[in-house]
């Protein structure tokens, strides 16, 4: 057994040992991988190690997703080991996702011997040019006297700062050759100085705006959940009486349930938080990057109000939307700052306004047919059913969506979907987030995703399995890649092409694994499936057999402004 505290670090000992020292003075438990040629010597110093859990995925991309979940639910730094070549390629996608959606991942790739470099040798690809552009930053180790120091400032840029996917490759003559270096105990990174703290004028001059205002909104996005500000976030917005509106990836930073709560902003957001955003006169943006799926026509963009965008990147500011001011810093800093400033409370003739237009607009209730089974009420009983309380992962497409409506979370890092790089196959795999968090007073775990998309990563179904994990899955099938669907139904005249989608026998399929899979086609049916997959302590799959065309609505159609949504109504 290895135990960093006790081991001599002066002591000569392998690479791949002072690479396991190294994370375990990052207090790193546990590694998602999958090993190969080149990495294992990393996996033989593993074997030795006990305080470091290793949960090998079936699949490179599903180990990246899994240190992804893992980062998500924790905050911490989610670790992924994967080989080189193919293992390295393989975890593009998921290093990407993390780089669109600012999580902190560390991901080990192994990489041919130093002096075979360049040469096209078996297994050798530059994963350090090809992932320049998806991580926050990347190490090539090149000498083993860099590697303590290496390790030490990729899990402090993970972490601080805007959080992201961080890559060092490690050639396998560095993981093999002796050294008796000892640990970083020091870090500094040239130029690398996050700014978190707001100023004290800033924070005056919102105030006031929010005082002299007499529409404002919140939009709030995923940065909000990364810097842990719900609770400031809910003190401002109960003493103001602002509402709020969220972005797909700031979904949980507040209640759902909440009376000023408005929905999600954007191309699929709901018709109050679009309308509220497009009549305010003062728009605070936190933590989101306001991007097009948000703004819609940028030009139309709350055309009436003082815009205010804060975010930790000071890159984002002014980039999409131009605002009235931008402040780069701690989002929770700002918020705490103001509840400082006790703001009174606005009328709430605003307010009541936005939630009347809430309960006024059809809200995705569109009818099926009689013992058919409605895809957005399937959404509503597992909300139901776990009382808003679940961890719930989702792929991409229609039931994201519908996801995002209709469950109705109660706290942040509880959704887990992929935002910017709009991933299929990325729920199943967040089974990370069951590894997380399993114990006696673990949260239940549900992966709601389509036909589609879970057939991408499917066969992580043995990694939930060789666990244990009590991962619930909800598969909402339809028959097609329902998203892309809509959009040749309402944009290509029904020319659907290449979208009916043929799928195996899911509850088969559960049961080769030796899962229960069980299969509803009806509300009724649906209820009494999720009740029993909910008492089940292991994995369980659902299928729910769902209306093949249903859409998502409002939608937004390209190049118009969020106010301009298409309704149930259009298509007739």
């Amino acid at each position: 057994m290895r135990n960093i505290q006790e081991s001599k670090l002066t002591s000569a000992r392998s690479g791949a040992e002072l690479l396991i020292d190294c994370l375990l003075a990052e207090q790193v438990d546990t590694i998602f991988g999958y090993p190969g040629g080149a990495v294992i010597p990393i996996y033989d110093a593993l074997y030795d190690c006990r305080e470091i859990r290793h949960i090998l995925t079936r699949h490179e991309q599903a180990a990246v997703h899994a240190a992804d979940g893992y980062a998500r639910v924790t905050g911490k730094a989610g670790v992924a080991l994967v080989t080189s070549g193919p293992g390295a390629t393989n975890a593009v996608t998921g290093i990407a996702n993390a780089y669109m959606d600012s999580v902190p991942i560390v991901v080990l790739t192994g990489q041919v011997s130093t002096d075979l470099i360049g040469r096209d040798s078996f297994q050798e690809v530059n994963i350090f040019g090809m992932t320049m552009d998806v991580t926050k930053h990347n190490y090539s180790v090149m000498d083993i006297r860099e590697l303590p120091r290496i390790i030490k400032e990729a899990f402090h840029l993970a972490v601080t700062g805007r959080p992201g996917p961080v890559l060092i490759d490690l050639p396998k003559n560095i993981m093999t050759a002796q050294t008796n270096l000892s640990l970083a105990a020091e870090i500094h990174i040239r130029g690398y100085v996050p700014s978190t703290q707001i100023d004290e004028e800033a924070v005056r001059l919102i105030a006031s705006k929010i005082e002299s205002s007499e529409r404002p909104v919140l939009v709030v996005g995923g940065g909000a959940v990364a810097s842990s500000a719900a609770e400031p976030l809910f003190q401002l917005v109960e003493t103001a009486q602002i509402p709020v509106a969220t972005t797909l990836m700031g979904i949980g930073a507040f209640p759902a349930r909440h009376p000023l709560y408005l929905g999600m902003l954007g191309m699929h957001g709901t018709y109050a938080a679009n309308r509220a955003v497009h009549h305010a006169d003062l728009l605070i943006c936190l933590g989101t990057r306001l991007n097009d799926r948000l703004s819609g026509k940028a030009k139309s963009f709350a055309p009436h109000a003082w815009k205010i965008h804060v975010d930790i990147d000071d890159a984002e500011l002014d980039k999409n939307i131009l605002v009235d001011l931008g402040l780069c810093g701690d989002i929770g800093d700002l918020l705490r700052k103001l509840n400082a400033c006790a703001i009174p409370p606005k009328s709430t003739r605003w307010a009541e306004e936005t939630a009347g237009w809430q309960r006024k607009v059809p809200h995705y209730n569109e009818s099926v047919a009689p013992g058919s089974l409605n895809p957005q009420e399937v959404i509503r009983l597992i909300d139901k059913h776990t009382q808003g309380h679940a961890v719930v992962a989702t792929d991409v497409g229609q039931h994201q969506i519908w996801t995002a409506h209709h469950y109705q979370f109660s706290r942040p890092r509880s959704f887990l979907t992929s935002g910017g790089l709009g991933t299929m196959g990325f729920g199943f795999p967040a089974i990370g987030a069951a590894i997380a968090l399993e114990g006696p007073s673990a949260p239940p775990i549900v992966c709601i995703t389509g036909d589609g998309s879970f057939q991408m990563n499917l066969q992580e179904m043995m990694t939930a399995v060789d666990y244990g994990l009590p991962i619930k899955i909800a598969i909402l099938n339809n028959g097609y890649l329902g998203m892309v669907r809509q959009w040749q139904q309402l944009f290509y005249e029904r020319r659907y092409s290449s979208v009916h989608l043929t799928s195996p026998d899911f509850v088969a399929f559960a049961g080769a694994y030796g899962v229960p899979g069980l299969r509803a086609q009806t509300p009724e049916e649906a209820d009494a499936v999720i009740r029993q997959a909910l008492t089940h302590p292991g994995p369980v799959l659902m299928e729910f057999n769902v209306r093949e065309e249903q859409n998502v609505y409002p939608m937004v159609p390209p190049g118009a402004s969020n106010d301009q949504m298409l309704t149930g109504e259009d298509e007739k």
